[in-house]
């Protein structure tokens, strides 16, 4: 602030006889007195008190520096008992020396107490500096007029304690000069670091002038005495003579036990929160290294560890460092964790609130490559915890616009706050849309998380057993992205077709090419179809184990054929080493037969004219450039114009004709729009509800509506805009209207009209307030009738005070689902991965704990995906969101993995680009063989790019029932086995169970205990456990009666037929597990399901299907307008 600031104004007085006469009136922002001007130069203004202090801390050190020079010049044999402490010599010029400094300190501290007066003289006066500066100047000015005392003794020594208290001031006055936060540590270190040597200095000189009349020491002997008693040491060959060198020693280290320790403890108190609170980044840090900032409102330890695990797995981000700022206090596992070597050196935890620019600035946010901003998704108000995370990121992007935002939300409604963020994950989106696609595409879940991991493919490769093999090294596969014209993949296929392309790098490498993005345009297409044709500047992604940069080629020459030389591969095969050369086996394709005669398998061949149905089906090759034939055959709306076309009498006369065309409502600002399956007129409200009638229908349950397609219910608390991402997947246009399933809605709590005026535009959508804690809502809403049961875990349940414990309802309710309704397949949805291990729990299954001890022993070599060989995960049966967080991170070196993953979900729909789908393997489709020949087919027929492979296989160590019987069978006559054998196959291919038959069967299981008693077996080992097997076997099926007892009374109490329960029908006996991308020697297998990446129907249509839309949306809103839920 410039001293005596004033401010001009110009007032005109306008007279219409006189001239015009300025006046020039000064207005001072202080008081103009000479008082006030002093002050403001000495006290006020910063730079200039600050020139001040420094003065008054040269002149101090100046004083200290002068007494030593007096000393070293100074004989101490001089004198005669006391009078060596009295009197000193003193030359002439040392005494004027400092007889100016003491006048110059004395008149400056007399001058900084009148201006510092506020009306009490003696708190000016009995200041300890003011003494000590009276003490050390007062007697040198009374020497000016007194020159026989020019020679007395003055402690001039005791201005270090005045140099001290200068130096404190100088550096409070230049912390507020250069507009800086003062650090409290730093103050304080200085402080204990002063007052040590002010102690030590006092004591050096006090002594050393002490004993004048005694030893008379040296200042070195002085100094090396006081070092050897401070240190607790005590040589003893240098010690005071005299008693008041003695009293002197006393005092001071009286002193120093108590001013020492108080100053230890200050410091000591000030580093404990220090660590608590992270200090700062350093600003030279900051320039030199690249960090990135992950703001947080609670930091756990899997949160950390996923973050750390993923981020630190790709080798270009070594060398970043990550800074934590989290408004909490760091706990004891984080503190743990931190403070491992491997982390230690490159991560930093802060305390402070992104909301402050002080906690920005120590993080260093304007340098930082990146800013992660993740919600707490424990928090029971999730709004909340979004209304949190959205001015966190309004806060950084205020204080740093150029810092990348990455944002994870929880709630879709909120997410158009934070639009202008690089990247962002909505939670309920995501994960309402993989609930979905896992009952149209098994484990879809699975696939995607093991997409977004970062693997080694390492897995499980120790492993006895061959699908752990596989399903471990596919797992590694993750999307890449090159250019065209750089790839040695795909650089030999510009010009050429999509599908030609990824064919035959498939074939050649074994990798999968999925999508491709134009170089002037950021949307991505994922399998565009046979009518692209490739770039030399286009973006190619592609699936692999590695990506093409970590990948080394080998050539090798391969035995060809003469007719392969027509083909447009020639040269050398090129493999990549890694673990893609060991899985991908023997890659040469047997393409002879290739002929113009299509298949006559019904999934996959077209439909053949002229075919034989004795000769073996050929593969029609994949064409460079689709032709005009081939295009008119590729017609992916062939099978859907006939949905649309044929309609059955029932379905006429119950008015079922569904129009395609875009929502006419959405819950929240933001969703994206999605051509789906409309009705042409909205369903009143009433009609939506499931088990109540109305004057329109009096159903009142799920039987009654005689449904063609099972029900998919999903058992959700409240119903959020989320579950809108639920619907729309599943009412997507490409989905065959004959496929469609009924979806019913288990809320807990009704829904707003906001959310029935979205979904009373799609075909069978109905919802039923009940909860799965109720056995009787879950038969009303149809459980025997449905194909699959998604379980939402409830928000209601993050206020569990043991976070684990959040996913305790959820996996309780779960496995009573599992055991009374065995043959149901459950979805579920939980907040900790770590908590999979519970569903459908047996504790006394042998193969479960196996899995149990290798998800240990990979978790002991550093996998990220410990969890994956758990078997309800790689069924695609439970998933966790948080396993998605690992999206955002790998979006920081994969910018585009999130718009894949919106498109895979079809969460997201770009014209052009193909959508997520799946198709079975059934027995006519076994003539293919491997997987290449099914890409090939794939490719030449329909246009469709195979992804991976859903595989369910018999499980081979586990006690289940069908083993246990085998053991009893044992034991059993021949008459009895079959009788045994007979029943229990009857009694699984029967749909309903009579009450009669239950009587028979404990008779039987009596009979097979009495008979087991009395036998005496020639084995004693092995008769015990065939014994306890047994007598499992007959628990459980008393256990199972009961239960299905239980069931059908209910189902007879509410007027339902028992007729669809099946209580014995379960699948324990299989595992099911995913094949990214496999090798094309992998053998398919009987009821394979294969992913696939379908192209876009639209995109061969020409605007008939816009029109259509057109129309539709017009038509639907005509008379209807609703406003939309912010």
């Amino acid at each position: 602030m410039p001293m005596n600031r004033k401010r001009i104004y110009n007032f005109a007085a306008h007279d219409d006889t006189e001239r015009r006469e300025k006046v020039q009136v000064e207005f001072y922002m202080n008081e103009n007195t000479f008082k006030e001007r002093l002050k403001l130069f000495f006290i006020k203004n910063q730079r200039s008190s600050l020139r001040i202090r420094l003065f008054n801390f040269s002149l101090k050190l100046l004083s200290c520096f002068l007494y030593i020079v007096r000393v070293l010049l100074d004989d101490p044999t001089q004198g005669l008992g006391w009078s060596p402490i009295i009197w000193v010599n003193r030359s002439l010029p040392l005494w004027g020396l400092q007889v100016s400094v003491a006048v110059i300190s004395l008149f400056e501290t007399l001058l900084l107490s009148y201006l510092s007066y506020k009306g009490n003289i003696w708190e000016q006066i009995l200041r300890i500096p003011f003494l000590l500066e009276v003490i050390n100047a007062v007697p040198f000015i009374i020497t000016i007029f007194w020159p026989v005392l020019r020679n007395l003794f003055i402690p001039v020594f005791l201005n270090c304690w005045l140099a001290k208290h200068a130096l404190e001031n100088m550096i409070n006055d230049l912390h507020r000069a250069i507009q800086r936060t003062q650090s409290a540590m730093f103050n304080q270190v200085l402080i204990l670091i002063s007052t040590l040597l002010c102690l030590i200095f006092t004591c050096i000189c006090g002594i050393q002038h002490l004993e004048r009349a005694g030893n008379r020491l040296t200042l070195f002997d002085s100094l090396y005495f006081c070092i050897v008693t401070f240190s607790t040491v005590g040589f003893g060959d240098v010690t005071p003579k005299i008693w008041p060198s003695k009293l002197l020693v006393v005092i001071m280290i009286c002193v120093a036990l108590v001013v020492l320790p108080i100053q230890f403890e200050q410091l000591a108190y000030l580093w404990m929160e220090r660590q608590k609170s992270g200090g700062n980044y350093s600003r030279h840090r900051a320039q030199t290294e690249k960090h990135v900032v992950l703001c947080v409102s609670s930091l756990k330890i899997d949160l950390l560890m996923d973050f750390l695990n993923e981020f630190y797995a790709h080798p270009r981000l070594q060398d970043y460092y990550v800074v934590i700022l989290c408004p909490t206090e760091m706990d004891a596992q984080v503190r743990r964790v931190l403070q491992i070597p491997m982390w230690s050196q490159r991560v930093i935890y802060l305390q402070g609130s992104a909301l402050k620019d002080q906690d920005l600035l120590r993080a260093k946010m304007d340098d930082a490559e990146a800013c992660f901003i993740l919600s707490s998704r424990c928090e029971v108000d999730r709004t909340a915890a979004d209304h949190q995370t959205i001015l966190r990121a309004w806060a950084v992007k205020d204080f740093a616009p150029n810092c990348p935002l990455y944002v994870q939300i929880l709630k879709p409604e909120n997410k158009f706050h934070i639009k202008f963020a690089d990247h962002v994950v909505c939670e309920e989106e995501f994960k309402y849309a993989m609930l979905a696609l896992n009952c149209i595409c098994p484990a879809t879940s699975t696939l995607i998380t093991l997409l977004v991991h970062t693997s080694r493919g390492q897995e499980s490769q120790q492993s006895p057993e061959q699908w752990q093999k596989m399903y471990g090294r596919c797992s590694g596969n993750e999307v890449y992205h090159i250019n065209l014209e750089e790839s040695t993949f795909f650089a030999e296929y510009e010009g050429k077709s999509f599908t030609y392309a990824s064919f035959h790098a498939h074939k050649k490498f074994g990798v999968c090419l999925i999508g491709v993005r134009k170089e002037d345009n950021k949307n991505i297409l994922l399998n565009p179809g046979p009518r692209y044709i490739m770039s030399s500047t286009d973006i190619c992604f592609y699936i692999n184990i590695t990506k093409e940069e970590n990948s080394a080629f080998k050539k090798q020459e391969k035995h060809r054929k003469k007719h392969e030389s027509k083909l447009s591969y020639h040269g050398a095969s090129r493999l990549p080493v890694h673990s893609i050369i060991a899985s991908m086996g023997t890659v040469a394709i047997d393409l002879q037969d290739t002929g113009c005669c299509p298949p006559s398998a019904p999934t996959l061949a077209l439909p053949s004219e002229g075919g034989k149905e004795g000769r073996r089906p050929s593969i029609a090759p994949v064409l460079e450039v689709a032709d005009s034939s081939s295009l008119q055959t590729c017609d992916l709306l062939s099978d859907q114009s006939e949905d649309e076309t044929i309609l059955s009498d029932d379905e006429v006369s119950a008015g079922l004709e569904y129009a395609k065309g875009y929502p006419p409502y959405s819950p929240y600002i933001g969703s994206s729009p999605t051509f789906c399956h409309l009705l042409h007129e909205k369903v009143p409200f009433c009609c939506l509800r499931l088990d109540k009638g109305c004057q329109h229908n009096y159903y009142e349950d799920a039987k009654a509506y005689g449904f063609k397609n099972k029900l998919i219910i999903v058992a959700a608390e409240t119903a959020g805009n989320g579950l809108y991402n639920f619907i729309v997947p599943l009412r997507a246009y490409y989905r065959p209207k004959k496929e469609l399933n009924p979806i019913v809605l288990l809320l807990d709590n009704p829904p707003d009209m906001h959310f029935l005026d979205a979904i009373c535009w799609f075909p069978m959508v109905y919802y039923m307030v009940g909860s799965i804690d109720n056995l009787d809502d879950l038969l009303r809403c149809g459980v025997t009738f449905a194909a699959n049961m998604v379980v939402v875990d409830k928000e209601s349940t993050m206020s569990a005070e043991e976070d684990y414990m959040a996913d305790a309802k959820t996996i309780v309710n779960v496995q009573t689902l599992f055991r009374l309704f065995s043959s149901l397949s459950i979805i579920t949805e939980l907040t900790h991965p770590a908590n999979m291990r519970f569903m459908q729990f047996r504790a006394k299954d042998c193969y479960s704990l196996a899995l149990s001890k290798l998800e240990k022993k990979e978790r002991e070599k550093g996998s990220n995906l410990a969890f994956m060989f758990r078997l309800p995960f790689a069924a695609g049966r439970v998933f966790s969101i948080s396993m998605l967080d690992t999206l955002l991170y790998q979006s920081f070196v994969k910018d585009y993995m999130i718009s894949i993953t919106r498109l895979l979900l079809g969460l997201d729909t770009t014209p052009g680009s193909g959508f997520l789908c799946s198709m079975k393997i059934t027995e006519e489709d076994l003539w293919i063989r491997t997987y290449a020949r099914l890409y090939q087919k794939l490719c030449s027929s329909t246009g469709d790019i195979p992804i991976g492979v859903y595989r369910t296989e018999s499980q081979k160590l586990t006690t289940s029932e069908s083993q246990i019987s085998i053991s009893v069978e044992e034991w059993e006559d021949t008459k009895d086995t079959k009788e045994q054998i007979s029943y229990r196959s009857n009694h699984r291919n029967s749909t309903s169970s009579d009450q009669s038959d239950h009587p028979l069967l404990r008779r039987k299981s009596m009979q097979w205990a009495r008979r087991l008693s009395r036998r005496v077996p020639r084995h004693s080992g092995k008769t015990a456990e065939k014994i306890n097997q047994q007598r499992m076997n007959l628990y459980r099926r008393s256990e199972r009666q009961e239960l299905a007892e239980l069931v059908k009374n209910r189902m007879k109490h509410l007027g339902l037929s028992p007729a669809g329960y099946d209580e014995m029908n379960d699948h324990q006996n299989t595992l099911s597990y995913i094949l990214i991308n496999p090798s094309p020697d992998t053998r398919l297998e009987l009821n394979d399901i294969v992913y696939l990446i379908r192209p876009d129907p639209l995109a061969y249509v020409p605007n008939t299907a816009s029109s259509r839309k057109d129309s539709f949306c017009n038509t639907v809103g005509q008379d209807t307008r609703e406003e939309t839920q912010l």
